[in-house]
Order: C-alpha cells, then sequence, then structure tokens
C-alpha cells in the first residue's frame, strides 16, 4: 500500500548544511505520511542522533502513553555528521519509552543503514500508529509503501534481512526484528547486518506496531559547509584513529576487558554473588584466537576495525552457523553471570541472540537471576535451569524468542519476574529501573555505582561512562567520595555528546579536548561558530531532556537506586566491596545538586531556564519537589 504523503511548506525551506531541516512522520494506522520541519533552532539545541530523537519523542507526546500502545512513537535519528567524511560517523539512534522499564529508551547502532536513512532527504523518522497484520515499511526516497510481512513472520534477524534483500535488492538497507520482537520480549532488539539496537527493548516497540521491518533507500545528500576543510579534517583525524589509543580494539577488542576486570575482582558472576570467575581466562581474546577461527570487520565508515568475529566450531539445530561478533558484554552476560565456561556454548548462545533479536546483556541477567532462584528453590517449573549448563542457557533463550515455557516469564526482564517470584526474587534481581546490569560490579566501582544508580536509561555503562573513573587513578573506587561525582557528570555529558553529534565512543581518547575538537568539527559541517562551553551546555540540556521525560513518565526518587543485595552484602570473597544504602544516597544527592536538580532529584525552573528547555517541557512546578 502506498502512503499518501503530505508535504508542510516549511520542510521545503533551504536547510542548514549538514542537515535536511525535516523529518518523515509515518502513521501506520492511518497509511499516511508526512513531512515536517525542524528549525534550526531545535537542530542546533539537540544536534542529532540520541539528543534529537529524545525532543521528538518528547514532543509528540511519547511519555503520555505506554510503550507498546498503538501511538506510541518510534523514533530514528541521524546526525549531521552522518555522510561526512569524518570516520566513525555512520550511526543512527533508536528512541522509544521502554517496554522494560518504562521510561526513555535510546539505542545507538553504527552501519550502512544511517547512510541510507539520511540519504532519503531527512534528518529522522517518526513512526507511529500500527499495522492490522505484519508488515514492513518501506521508504525509497520519499515514496512510502506498506508491504505485507506474512511470509517473514517468525523468521530471524538473518533470515528476514536475507529474504528482504532478495526481494529488494542491494541499494536498500534494512533495520528488521526477530522472533522476540514479534512475541513482544521486553528487551528484544533492532537488527542490521547483525549489529542491534540492543538495550531495553526497542524491538518489541517495532513488534507491537506489527512492523516486521524498515527498508531505506536514497540519493539526497547535504551539502558541507567547508567541504575541503572537512576532507583535511577527516583525514587527520582518521589518521589520530591508527594510534595507541584505539589498538586495544583492533588487536583485542572489548573481550579483553573479562580478564582485566576478573583481575581486579570486578567481574560479575553466578548473578552478582561474585566478583571473580575461575576460568575467565579461557575467554581471553588471547586464548580465543588460538582456539578460534578469527577475522576482523569494521563498521560502515571507520578506520578502527574493532570487530572481532570468532567461527563456533560445533553447530546447533536452530542456530544461523555463521561467525559470531565478540565483545566483552555478550562474553560476560552468557558466560561468567550464568557461571558458564564453555566458550563455545557462549559463542552460540551470542549467535541465537542476534538471531531471536534479543539484548545479550538482558538475556543473561535475566536467565542467571533464574538460575539462583532455581538454586534457592524460588523457581520450581523449570528445575533444569542450573548455573553453569550451557545446554540449559540454550534451551532458555530460544524460549524466550519463541515465549513459550518459562521464556514467557524470562522475556519479561528480571524486575518483572522477580515481582512474580516475591519480595526474596526482588532482592536479587539484578536491574537499575527495570534494565539489568552490565558487566561492572558497582560494589567493587563505586562512581559506576552511581551512575547505574541515576541512569535515565537504567542500569547503564554507555550512557555515564563512570568505569572509567573508576579505574583511573582520580578516585578510590571502593570509597567514593561525594566531591567525586563531578568526574561522573563529566563522562555522562561527554556520551551525550558522542551520542547525538554522533561519534564512536572508542575515539574518546584520540580527541585531546572533545567539546573543543567537536565544535570545530561542527564548523566545517554547519557553518555554525560554535564553542566548547556551548557544547558543553548541549551535552547537559540532553542529559536534563532525558530526565525530563522520565519525570513526565511516572519517574520518582526512589528509583535512583541499586539491587537490594548490592547494599546489604559483598561479593563473595572481596570484603572490601561494598556500599550501603546510606552512602548510595549520599553520593545520589551529590550528583543531582551538581547537576543543579534538587537532592531529590527533581529538576527546577532554574536549571531548565539557562538550558532553554521551559518552551519544551514547561514549568515544572507541577510536579512534586519531594519525596
Amino acid at each position: 500500500m502506498l502512503l499518501p504523503l503530505t508535504v508542510s511548506a516549511e520542510s521545503q525551506a533551504v536547510p542548514t548544511p549538514g542537515y535536511h531541516g525535516r523529518y518523515l512522520w509515518v502513521d501506520l494506522t492511518s497509511a499516511t505520511a508526512e513531512l515536517r520541519s525542524i528549525s534550526a533552532r531545535d537542530l542546533r539545541r539537540f544536534l542529532g542522533g540520541s539528543g534529537l530523537a529524545t525532543y521528538l519523542l518528547l514532543y509528540h507526546g511519547g511519555a503520555n502513553c505506554g510503550p507498546t500502545d498503538a501511538e506510541s512513537p518510534l523514533v530514528f535519528s541521524y546526525s549531521p555528521l552522518v555522510g561526512s567524511p569524518l570516520t566513525t560517523s555512520a550511526k543512527f539512534a533508536v528512541v522509544s519509552r521502554s517496554p522494560l522499564t518504562g521510561m526513555i529508551n535510546d539505542s545507538l547502532v553504527s552501519s550502512a543503514f544511517a547512510l541510507a536513512g539520511k540519504r532519503v532527504g531527512v534528518d529522522a523518522m517518526v513512526i507511529t500508529g500500527r499495522c492490522e497484520t505484519a508488515h514492513y515499511l518501506l521508504v525509497d526516497g520519499l515514496r512510502c509503501e506498506v508491504r505485507s510481512a506474512a511470509m517473514l513472520r517468525g523468521r530471524s534477524c538473518r533470515d528476514t534481512e536475507q529474504a528482504l534483500r532478495k526481494e529488494l535488492g542491494n541499494e536498500f538497507q534494512l533495520a528488521v526484528i526477530g522472533p522476540a520482537g514479534e512475541n513482544g520480549v521486553r528487551y528484544a532488539t533492532i537488527s542490521h547486518d547483525g549489529r542491534h539496537a540492543g538495550r531495553g527493548g526497542n524491538g518489541a516497540v517495532m513488534g507491537s506496531k506489527n512492523l516486521k521491518a524498515i527498508a531505506v533507500r536514497g540519493d539526497q545528500r547535504v551539502a558541507w559547509a567547508h567541504p575541503l576543510e572537512l576532507q583535511l579534517a577527516a583525514k587527520e583525524l582518521s589518521r589520530r584513529s591508527f594510534g595507541s589509543s584505539t589498538s586495544k580494539y583492533r588487536e583485542l577488542g572489548t573481550a579483553a576487558n573479562l580478564s582485566v576486570l576478573n583481575r581486579l575482582k570486578a567481574l560479575p558472576t553466578r548473578n552478582f554473588q561474585q566478583g571473580e570467575f575461575a576460568e575467565a581466562e579461557q575467554m581471553d581474546p588471547v586464548q580465543l584466537a588460538q582456539d578460534y577461527h578469527h577475522t576482523r570487520s569494521s563498521c560502515a565508515a571507520c578506520t578502527i576495525g574493532c570487530e572481532h568475529m570468532y567461527q563456533p566450531t560445533s553447530s546447533t539445530q536452530g542456530i544461523s552457523g555463521q561467525p559470531v561478533r565478540v565483545e566483552y558484554e555478550n562474553l560476560f552476560a552468557l558466560g561468567p553471570l550464568c557461571g558458564i565456561h564453555d566458550v563455545d556454548a557462549v559463542l552460540r548462545a551470542s549467535q541465537l541472540c542476534d538471531d531471536m533479536g534479543i539484548d545479550t546483556i538482558s538475556t543473561g541477567g535475566t536467565v542467571a537471576f533464574a538460575m539462583e532462584c532455581v538454586e534457592r528453590g524460588w523457581l520450581t517449573t523449570a528445575p533444569w535451569l542450573r548455573f553453569g549448563d550451557s545446554h540449559a542457557l540454550l534451551r532458555a533463550i530460544e524460549l524466550i524468542g519463541r515465549r513459550e515455557g518459562v521464556g514467557v516469564e524470562l522475556g519479561l526482564g528480571s524486575r518483572a519476574f522477580s515481582v512474580l517470584l516475591g519480595p526474596q526474587a526482588e532482592s536479587i534481581a539484578p536491574h537499575v529501573k527495570g534494565l539489568e546490569l552490565p558487566g561492572y560490579e558497582p560494589r567493587a566501582a563505586q562512581a559506576m555505582a552511581v551512575g547505574f544508580a541515576v541512569g535515565t536509561r537504567g542500569a547503564d555503562h554507555n550512557r555515564s561512562g563512570a568505569y572509567q573513573v573508576d579505574f583511573s587513578e582520580a578516585v578510590d573506587r571502593y570509597h567514593l567520595r561525594t566531591e567525586d561525582v563531578h568526574h561522573l557528570l563529566e563522562t555522562e555529558d561527554q556520551a551525550a555528546l558522542f551520542d547525538s553529534v554522533i561519534f564512536c565512543k572508542f575515539l574518546r581518547g584520540v580527541f585531546a579536548d572533545l567539546f573543543q575538537d567537536v565544535a570545530e568539527y561542527l564548523r566545517l559541517v554547519t557553518g555554525w561558530e560554535v564553542t566548547s562551553e556551548e557544547l558543553r551546555c548541549t551535552a547537559r540540556r540532553i542529559v536534563t531532556l532525558k530526565k525530563m521525560f522520565n519525570v513526565r513518565a511516572g519517574w520518582v526518587p526512589s528509583d535512583d537506586t541499586l539491587p537490594e543485595r548490592m547494599l546489604q552484602q559483598s561479593p563473595i570473597g572481596n570484603p572490601q566491596a561494598r556500599i550501603t544504602s546510606v552512602q548510595l544516597q549520599d553520593l545520589v544527592r551529590a550528583y543531582n545538586l551538581a547537576r543543579g536538580w534538587t537532592a531529590e532529584g527533581w529538576v527546577p525552573s532554574d536549571t531548565l531556564r539557562p538550558l532553554d528547555l521551559l518552551d519544551l517541557v514547561g514549568d515544572p512546578s507541577t510536579v512534586p519537589q519531594s519525596s
């Protein structure tokens, strides 16, 4: 069905260099599309990526409806740098209200989908409504069409992409969901070429719209303000990206973190009962390269080449048998967290998560939680689900993706599952705001503990980066002081800029002064005379906007905490790794005040005004200002 496209007069204005100055609005319920303008002011306020998408999500009422309601918006956003010669800039953001947490959910993906999506002639796509049956959305330039996806129902992410490429050709780039997204798994992903908008369940939002895939193609390019200087700057950035600050990612990949964190007693093991895993060395990338066929690859428009692919030595029915992209987080979550040291099983489990379209961190976190509940006698319907049992892990993942058997409850995530099992289970569920913890033991990395607690997305290592603080000489990671929280703010602000402008965070060591360097790149791309101080304000604006989304969505101060277990006991074998509820509350209060918020975490008008947010979020005086 071809969708009639309405074009507003404003969307035909001369755009700012680097931008098209408009976004595509698609309503699947009414089968209509509209080209809407984005003002130069809003582009400069929110840049692109996560910032622009959060603005559009809030503007279109995303905090006022349920995550999987038909009217709930799903936003795809690009950035002014997408399509430029600057390395690592081929990324897009996907933002929605999370079905796992009920809060803001923003995910970033590196892929050619970003390049093709921006060439459609828009800076973002906002998709709302719901198809009556399974369909996919075709966006060919500004021609929009919904087509039946009945033949794709139940197919894996990989199979779905292959089938659509056969039908449409290789010029179209695809974002797809697997069976998990169709079946409403609350941490389902959106996939492109094996890379995933992973955390928080964007795939379930897409699945709730009966949208199996999005295919994009276009030929509209933006102008650059200073193209010759931009080319020179891009060559210099590419040269610097080959330096020592990125060598670890090229040579070993993030899997190298597993052995390092194990030595630091900060590797979550057996559902965060321990911080060390005896068999961790088996998963060291040097050992992996000896034991498995190993290749390297790069994301689109990237010079770093951090992707490390390993071929499992055995196969399992239902798993694609393709090489597996190995990163620290999938190794930790499907290995030590579940007590599993069979590396081949961990690779196959990663592969199965990719095929099903589910987030590896939340999968591992929820399965590990269930394994401990079985061990303690609190979960009796799946006695086979035991720590260290690789067959049980693979069986659980299959059940999650299909929402069968215990997979129905596992697909809810650890928070909702724990509520079904009772208060004892709730105390050990490994989540913050519903999002499962990534691979950093917060009691042994207390800046990360605060980052998890206050994170707008929930327990998140990509929106704060506080582990960089913990493992530096700036703080004592076992005894964080309230005066240390400013380091955390800096990592959050940097992440907000990276995710909005958009650059890969693996470049962070390349920049002498991130804000100053990005200001120069924006000048070359857009022509804006941007200062580093303006970009610092922009980063604070974006962090605060996400917080205001959560306030609208029902956030309360008690949400900013850690699992009860982590505030009552130390990991086995590391008694100095301890943080009490009182300590955490003091640190969270210090963080809130440093942000210019109230001690409880509400955002006053006096903070919103200088951030130029009052027009969007209104006067927060109607929001309770105390807990």
